[in-house]
């Protein structure tokens, strides 16, 4: 399967297939809130429309990056969204980085979210479906967070061989100025970071979903799917 490695502002021409990397931390959320029992996720463009997007439907949160702040029902952690409440709920997101890449290419086919946690499920499905070619997204930091890099080459390497080993791009991750922002913004007690987020980023495989987004009315919304699921 043919595959590229761009940056958000690298994308010249609408992909076939998107696969769009943010390690840290939006995709990892908003896996976690998938599991802690999110229906939906609306890709939001700035957080003014996030907030719109919450006081015009009922019942509706909104989860961005960086501090707490009012009107934000969440913060972009997956440490503090781990154990939250959200059955039956649309969290609406808006991120510095993952939604971004994620609205950039909101017009191609298939457009695919993903992180290491659910790394293996997004290679399966590409696999499965046998699409292409693939362009992978590095959201973060102008297309060079090796956090981002090293998850999308992962995924790549996963289609073609399942059982491929995870340890060498963990250890990028591990080691990339994310992970240590995020260390570092514990150690200097910032709100909105909790101290298990770049552990909890570096889970592979931790849930069997992968996360599909693509236009409904006027929204991107992002849902979770197996995978033999439809979408």
């Amino acid at each position: 399967m043919d595959q590229r490695f761009v940056g958000i502002g690298e994308l010249t021409e609408v992909p076939c297939v998107a696969v769009v990397v943010d390690v840290m931390r939006a995709f990892t959320v908003a896996a976690w809130a998938f599991a802690r029992g999110a229906e939906r996720i609306v890709l939001a463009s700035s957080e003014e429309e996030a907030l719109a997007l919450k006081e015009s439907r009922p019942g509706w949160l909104a989860l961005k990056d960086g501090p707490p702040a009012a009107g934000f029902d969440a913060v972009n952690s997956p440490g503090l969204i781990k154990s939250a409440e959200l059955s039956g709920r649309t969290v609406v997101q808006k991120t510095t980085a993952g939604t971004v890449g994620a609205l950039a290419v909101a017009d191609a086919p298939l457009v695919l979210c993903a992180s290491f946690v659910v790394a293996g499920a997004t290679a399966r499905l590409l696999r499965a479906e046998g699409l292409g070619p693939v362009t992978f997204v590095v959201t973060g930091e102008d297309g060079r967070a090796d956090e981002d890099r090293a998850c999308a080459e992962y995924i790549a390497r996963r289609i073609d061989e399942d059982d491929a080993e995870a340890a060498p791009y963990v250890r990028r991750a591990r080691v990339s100025r994310a992970a240590a922002d995020l260390t570092d913004g514990v150690r200097l007690g910032y709100r909105g970071v909790h101290p298990d987020d770049v552990e909890l980023c570096l889970e592979v495989d931790r849930f069997s979903f992968a996360m599909v987004a693509r236009r409904e009315e006027s929204l991107m919304v992002l849902r979770p799917t197996g995978e033999h699921a439809g979408w």
